[in-house]
């Protein structure tokens, strides 16, 4: 196989990636000076983005512009079309995610939201999860995991713990699940 999916994404202890209200402050919990938890290191590893729509309207929403300057972005969205800085707005994941495993590249870093992983999963588009898990139970709100998806098997790859309480977790999804 070439390029990979991967799901690199954080959530609470108790599975969910933001509040109803799509705030995800609780991952500041973790925040320490100089630590980024191995991110600019993926960030080497990939060369294409692709987020949910509304992920991406909460990204700019922050003030920063559009991020990773350096790499392809790719938004999904059934109700905006065209570009938005080097953002490229699509519908269809599914036919996007083959075509760009068609391509020569480094693997491809999909970061939410929900919808989106829940529409990856389904088809069995992840070939990696990375997972951190934040110390905190925020109770309600969106999760990552939605039920209704086909169950797949992961392959432990590694874990990592942090002096924050933060834990990365690292499993491939088994292609035979």
């Amino acid at each position: 196989m070439g390029r990979k999916v991967i799901l690199y994404i954080a959530m609470s202890l108790d599975g969910y990636i933001a509040k109803k209200d799509d705030n995800f402050d609780f991952l500041k919990i973790v925040d320490r000076p100089n630590e980024d938890f191995g991110y600019g290191e993926f960030l080497e590893t990939i060369d294409t983005v692709i987020w949910g729509r509304r992920t991406f309207d909460i990204v700019l929403a922050m003030g920063n512009g559009i991020l990773h300057q350096n790499k392809a972005v790719f938004v999904i969205s059934k109700s905006r079309t065209g570009t938005e800085g080097h953002a490229v707005y699509k519908d269809n994941p599914l036919e996007l995610i083959n075509d760009l495993r068609k391509q020569e590249g480094k693997d491809i870093y999909c970061d939410g939201g929900s919808e989106l992983v829940d529409f990856l999963f389904k088809h069995q588009l992840v070939n990696r999860v990375i997972v951190s898990v934040i110390p905190h139970l925020l109770g309600d709100g969106i999760r990552l995991f939605k039920n209704g998806r086909p169950e797949q098997y992961l392959s432990y790859k590694r874990s990592i713990s942090y002096p924050s309480g933060l834990v990365q977790l690292w499993y491939d999804v088994n292609e035979t699940s």
